[in-house]
């Protein structure tokens, strides 16, 4: 049993990346590291779990919006993750949660942020579904 229905799946890994990309590419004075372990843990996430089809169906300029005004969250210093990598940390982040039908808050302290960073170039090219499993076997 995963976490919530397939049919949400698709969209919620894809609107994920994009809102990580977001993120990264429009505030690249801030700390998106920080953004992705705050939002992974947030009740607006959760909302997500939970399959509450009005957060997740989203897209995601509008779950950004709606991250910021329910958490009130404000982006905080820092450096910003580059390329390709924001998207495919949430795209992986939201298929790992769904596979192994775990709490996001939970996704992020078994597989850490940093691991993802330096595991990407050896992990990004890789079927999304291979990849958690990768990483899900270790």
């Amino acid at each position: 049993m995963q976490a919530y229905a397939k049919d949400y799946l698709n969209e919620v890994v894809e609107n994920q990346g994009k809102l990580f990309d977001y993120v990264a590419q429009f505030f690249p004075d801030k700390d998106t590291k920080e953004f992705i372990q705050t939002y992974m843990k947030s009740k607006t996430r959760k909302n997500i779990d939970q399959a509450q089809a009005y957060v997740n169906t989203m897209d995601a300029k509008a779950l950004w919006d709606y991250f910021v005004k329910t958490e009130h969250y404000e982006l905080k210093q820092g450096k910003a993750l580059e390329g390709f990598m924001p998207d495919w940390i949430g795209e992986f982040y939201a298929y790992y949660q769904w596979y192994y039908n775990m709490p996001s808050a939970e996704v992020v302290e078994k597989v850490p942020i940093d691991f993802l960073m330096k595991a990407y170039h050896g992990l990004h090219d890789l079927d999304l579904d291979l990849a958690v499993k990768k990483v899900g076997d270790k």
